[in-house]
């Protein structure tokens, strides 16, 4: 099941406050009531067109977006660091979210900024120190997110909260996949038509039970909560004007534009 996040056209009678909605194969969605984490799926006799509507982020997490670091292998070893032995994570504010289409912003602090395509896992309920084995009973789906980064600056502070937190820097979407089991699927980058990043998830260090397991063992995790889980060798900076696409197989695809330089 896809769950989409939506502002509405005014003609179809329902206001043009965001929406959450059920979306399926012939581009129809069907309006519910409420945000389905917290109130399950209750619809209304209302649909829309998805040609019809602006999508958002399928989810504004409520508390935060958790992130893991140096993930895949092969991204360690473009980053010259070592594989590591636990996962590395830290923290992007809510307010770098942004939906399918919305424009990155270049900021004027920032010299370049680099995309970093990755599988989003959202999260259903408050757990804490979840078992492997039970990880899925805390899974509401997945989506796709962009975790961009300032690399000048993650380099310049030695640690990567500013690097990361900028507005904008954490696109998600299309929607959540309810139904995704993570597997041997493609994770996939385009930037401006050339392929820059191709991987499959299964090549994550660590899986998504043992993501769940840890980052629960350090922090409470709350409905909506995302968990970003690394992103695949092939990072590099974004120019203004370029076009980022960011897909995984089983999900769809996650499109952004990225915004000139600002000028300080």
């Amino acid at each position: 099941m896809r769950i989409v996040r939506f502002t509405p056209p005014a003609s179809a009678g329902i206001g043009t406050d965001p929406h959450f909605g059920v979306l399926n194969d012939q581009g129809e969605i069907l309006v519910i009531k409420g945000d389905p984490i917290y109130s399950g799926i209750v619809p209304t006799d209302k649909k829309v067109l998805l040609e019809d509507v602006r999508l958002l982020a399928p989810v504004i997490p409520r508390s935060k977006v958790v992130c893991v670091g140096k993930n895949y292998a092969d991204h360690a070893a473009e980053m010259n660091s070592a594989v590591p032995d636990e996962p590395i994570i830290f923290l992007k504010p809510n307010t770098s979210v942004i939906g399918p289409e919305e424009i990155i912003q270049w900021p004027a602090m920032a010299p370049s900024i680099d995309y970093e395509g990755e599988l989003a896992i959202v999260i259903s309920r408050i757990c804490k120190d979840v078992p492997k084995e039970k990880y899925a009973d805390v899974v509401y789906g997945y989506t796709i997110a962009n975790d961009v980064t300032s690399r000048e600056l993650q380099k310049r502070d030695g640690q990567w909260m500013r690097a990361k937190s900028f507005d904008t820097f954490c696109p998600l979407g299309p929607w959540i996949e309810t139904e995704f089991l993570p597997g041997s699927q493609r994770i996939e980058t385009v930037v401006d038509g050339i392929v820059k990043q191709s991987e499959p998830i299964s090549s994550m260090i660590f899986d998504i039970p043992t993501i769940i397991n840890f980052v629960s063992s350090v922090m409470t995790l709350l409905p909506g909560d995302v968990i970003l889980t690394g992103t695949p060798s092939g990072i590099g900076p974004m120019a203004a004007g370029d076009k980022v696409e960011i897909s995984i197989e089983g999900i769809g695809q996650l499109t952004n534009t990225v915004s000139a330089h600002a000028k300080g």
